[in-house]
């Protein structure tokens, strides 16, 4: 049976989030530890704010989310695995057209060359993955994927285990217990991550 968009949203709700193995079986996960961004604890880097300052990139959301997905699902080395199966990919396609699931992709003239994607429920943006095809794309997104969260109130940030990429913006571990009741707390928010659907520079999501 495949995935549907009901099971994943229960699933986030209660903790777990799906990988798919190298046969595209899935399984689903719920870390203890698990790894989230504290929003205040997010700072870009000083060698990042000349690249946002001159505005190399055109930040623009769901526009084009299946590419946001298709990227971050290739290899990155030589032997890489990836965990996104093309199940994983159409059935988070139909979150982000039910509004569940966003992109934020940088531009560089007119071609996607980062960006990120995860799944917005309530206070709560459960990070899923990343990409870049030109230095500090990624780390440009998700500086906005920050003013986002923040301008709309999230108080939740997610990002499932902890890495060194996720270290570099201010991830922490917390025992799952204490992960439970700040998810349980967040969810019972009511936030909007963007109006649904549509191509959206950030200055417009931000006025």
């Amino acid at each position: 049976m495949s995935l549907q968009v009901e099971e994943l949203i229960y699933a986030y709700l209660n903790g777990f989030f799906p990988m798919a193995d190298a046969n595209g079986e899935i399984s689903w996960y719920a870390p203890d530890p698990r790894a989230i961004i504290p929003l205040e604890n997010y700072k870009p880097s000083k060698s990042l704010r000349p690249v946002l300052n001159r505005g190399q990139f055109d930040i623009r959301v769901n526009q084009d989310f299946r590419g946001v997905m298709n990227h971050c699902a290739k290899p990155r080395f030589e032997a890489d695995e990836t965990w996104i199966s093309d199940e994983i990919i159409d059935v988070y396609c139909q979150l982000n057209t039910t509004g569940f699931a966003h992109s934020v992709e940088a531009y560089e003239n007119e071609i996607l060359v980062g960006g990120l994607y995860g799944v917005s429920i309530g206070g709560v943006f459960f990070g899923e993955s990343m990409f870049h095809l030109v230095s500090n794309a990624s780390k440009v997104a998700f500086h906005y994927l920050i003013e986002i969260l923040k301008h709309r109130g999230f108080v939740l940030l997610d990002t499932q285990f902890i890495n060194d990429n996720v270290l570099r913006y201010g991830a922490i571990e917390i025992p799952k217990d204490d992960y439970e009741a700040k998810l349980e707390e967040a969810i019972s928010k009511k936030m909007t991550f963007v109006p649904s659907l549509g191509a959206l520079k950030l200055a417009e999501v931000m006025v």
